[in-house]
């Protein structure tokens, strides 16, 4: 009983995470959105400039000077008042952050559905199980050399990044002019995949 309730909890968190994500990617609260995107572009900028360990130590840096200015401030200010308003912090300190061992076992299984996924599927691609799959495969892996040449780790990042901010509200403003696109591109690809199925034997015939 105890498990099924923890199992509806974190539906219930993750749905609400879902929906606090599209609220963000669509800018429904600008301001927050505004705050979500800049502080990621500052800190993949960041990356582009020091290392991982500087930009780690920089932000733990400015973190504990605004938190330690503010535990002296808030106790220089009880000295002079003379209240007793306790740690300002002790709200914080007090939230529970811990996992259950329920809710670490639903994590683990969802990532072991994941991992397994993603074995198969690298599987039936790499043995070819079907040929034409295989080949996009392997084109889409060419197309990545030229990107990985042109392109650093950060940059894609920082590109997706943006993309992801951009992209869904230019969607929802030009929806019916990008889906007419999107039909046509689609309807082009299947054409080809159709003439190359065509003229390779066996190229829908799965390994038994």
């Amino acid at each position: 009983m105890q498990a099924t309730a923890d199992s509806t909890k974190m539906d219930c968190v993750w749905s609400n995470w879902k929906s606090q994500a599209i609220d963000l990617l669509y800018w429904r609260d600008i301001k927050q959105t505004g705050i979500v995107f800049g502080s990621f572009l500052l800190l993949l900028f960041s990356l582009t400039q020091f290392s991982v360990v500087s930009v780690v130590a920089y932000l733990a840096l400015a973190a504990l000077s605004a938190t330690i200015s503010f535990r002296i401030y808030k106790s220089v200010l009880q000295a002079v008042q003379k209240t007793d308003e306790g740690h300002p912090f002790k709200a914080y300190l007090e939230l529970e952050i811990t996992l259950s061992q329920e809710q670490i076992q639903k994590y683990t299984d969802c990532l072991q559905l994941y991992v397994n996924s993603t074995l198969k599927e690298l599987r039936r691609l790499f043995l070819v199980q079907d040929l034409v799959d295989s080949l996009k495969f392997a084109v889409l892996m060419w197309l990545l050399t030229y990107v990985g040449a042109l392109f650093n780790g950060l940059t894609l990042l920082l590109m997706a990044v943006v993309s992801m901010f951009t992209l869904p509200v230019v969607y929802v403003k030009h929806q019916a002019q990008v889906d007419q696109y999107l039909g046509l591109v689609r309807t082009h690809i299947n054409a080809v995949v159709a003439k190359i199925q065509a003229k390779i034997p066996g190229a829908k015939r799965h390994a038994e």
